[in-house]
């Protein structure tokens, strides 16, 4: 079922976008925002009821979403929301995979994240082919000012919280033309990768934590208490963890 929703997803986009890369992003960052909103929503509804309490996933979560909107932000100042067919289709899915992905998300998160790996999976790889089809008209263009401003010049503390395969800090993109802002949200999406697969662990509750949590305990204590592996740490290629 999960790889026929996202068979589905992949399909309307490589056909009705095929010759328009820019709107594909646009689609597909908007539709890739929601299985986070959907993620949150489950977890508030779990605390509010009393059954757990998981505030790093809350913190991550969010944080992945806030990089989502930030890809798609991008996308919205390059022009790929100045269709209203590309809005209306964009918006419809990403209502209809948030039902979806909430009820998924209630019977099997495991299934929940395997979905979202699937789909950052191909956003990596969309994102490839397209730097790799465009690296020297992408070189010649500036950055847009929203990604100059999330990559270099804002708070950098979110863009952080949603790698849990990364130290904090660490990871710091430059962003002096197209070519890198996009180089930058493809890296991004293997990070997501890393994160969805740490979340299907079978002890990812008890190992998966914000990266600026495990920072502070570093800090405090001298030690590293996180133990977090996940499937693409086996496999760092991401070329090889997509296969």
């Amino acid at each position: 079922m999960i790889k026929a929703l996202v068979s589905i997803l992949v399909f309307v986009i490589n056909v009705l976008y095929r010759d328009r890369p820019i709107p594909r992003f646009y689609v597909l960052e908007t539709v890739a925002r929601v299985p986070y909103f959907a993620y949150l929503s489950v977890l508030h509804l779990y605390e509010t009821l009393g059954f757990w309490r998981r505030a790093d996933w809350l913190k991550v979560h969010f944080a992945e979403s806030w990089n989502e909107l930030h890809h798609l932000l991008i996308a919205e100042e390059l022009g790929g929301n100045n269709n209203p067919f590309d809005r209306l289709l964009a918006k419809t899915a990403a209502l209809v995979y948030y039902w979806i992905v909430v009820g998924i998300y209630v019977v099997n998160p495991k299934a929940a994240y395997h979905f979202m790996e699937m789909v950052e999976e191909h956003a990596y790889h969309t994102y490839d082919e397209y730097l790799k089809e465009n690296e020297a008209e992408l070189k010649s263009k500036p950055a847009p000012a929203i990604a100059v401003k999330y990559y270099r010049d804002g708070d950098l503390y979110l863009f952080d919280e949603f790698q849990t395969g990364q130290v904090a800090n660490s990871r710091r993109p430059k962003v002096d033309n197209l070519y890198d802002v996009f180089v930058a949200i493809r890296d991004d999406e293997a990070e997501h990768v890393k994160t969805m697969s740490a979340c299907k662990l079978d002890n990812g509750e008890n190992t998966l934590r914000s990266p600026h949590e495990v920072e502070s305990e570093v800090v405090l204590t001298g030690t590293d208490k996180s133990d977090q592996t996940t499937e693409a740490d086996a496999n760092p290629e991401m070329e090889a963890t997509t296969n």
